[in-house]
């Protein structure tokens, strides 16, 4: 098995249950213990996890208590609104666009109705979105679903991010660090938005002016992976300067 799909499997297991001890990780993922261990410490630098004696553990206040899509799809809908339309603004005709879970993509996607683009997501508001549109191309990467945040995660969906490559991929996150830094409090989604990242000719970040500066559990990736940040006017100008820094385009909607 890949490390990368061990790694996905890991946090399936601590996202679930909070820990998980060597023995059950190595019995779940078929390998040695010597292996696992790599695992835990290589994740613990990364910091999704901390390591304890026999296993290791997600923090219960560290793990975000994410509530569900259909609350955060009904707060602040204006100010997501100007984002994605600008962000869908970016795409031409005949491209493709590469859309992350959360509310704000799903926003992304109501703005390319009736488009001829190709969208692939495993955000499954996207997918049901755009599924009658046919001018639309829609790919649905598969994965496990997370029916509270309605979309899909884990090695399959990892595994379909490598095959492919989009003309933008449009990322959200958690907050941005004065550094310019992205951010995430979902740690089985950690993988999966540093995988976007990597099939992407063009990587824009979509997070709302109070994201700036804010912070999250996991580092996604640094600036200089981003080409452009779209966010409201008024996001502090301290971050925004780190990014422009870092040669990263800022579009304020």
């Amino acid at each position: 098995m890949l490390p990368q799909r061990r790694h996905a499997e890991i946090l399936q297991c601590l996202a679930r249950d909070g820990s998980a001890s060597i023995a059950a990780l190595c019995e779940r993922l078929s390998t040695s213990p010597a292996t696992i261990r790599r695992d835990l410490i290589w994740l613990e630098g990364e910091g999704v996890l901390r390591r304890v004696h026999g296993g290791a553990v997600i923090e219960v206040d560290q793990m975000g208590h994410e509530r569900p899509f259909a609350q955060v799809a009904h707060e602040q809908t204006d100010a997501k609104d100007v984002l994605a339309r600008a962000a869908a603004n970016l795409v031409e005709d005949g491209q493709t666009a590469l859309l992350d879970i959360g509310t704000t993509a799903h926003r992304v996607a109501v703005h390319l109705h009736g488009r001829p683009v190709t969208v692939l997501t495993s955000n499954l508001a996207v997918y049901e979105e755009l599924a009658d549109d046919t001018a639309v191309e829609l790919i649905l990467l598969g994965g496990a679903v997370r029916r509270n945040y309605r979309s899909m995660v884990g090695f399959l969906t990892e595994d379909a991010l490598r095959q492919v490559r989009a003309d933008h991929v449009f990322l959200g996150t958690s907050g941005v660090r004065g550094d310019g830094s992205v951010m995430d409090d979902t740690v089985v989604q950690v993988p999966l938005k540093r995988a976007m990242v990597a099939a992407g000719d063009q990587v824009v970040l979509l997070a709302d002016r109070d994201k700036f500066p804010g912070g999250g559990l996991a580092r996604v990736c640094g600036p200089g992976e981003l080409d452009i940040v779209v966010t409201n006017q008024g996001a502090d100008e301290t971050t925004l300067a780190a990014l422009r820094d870092a040669d990263v385009e800022v579009l304020l909607a």
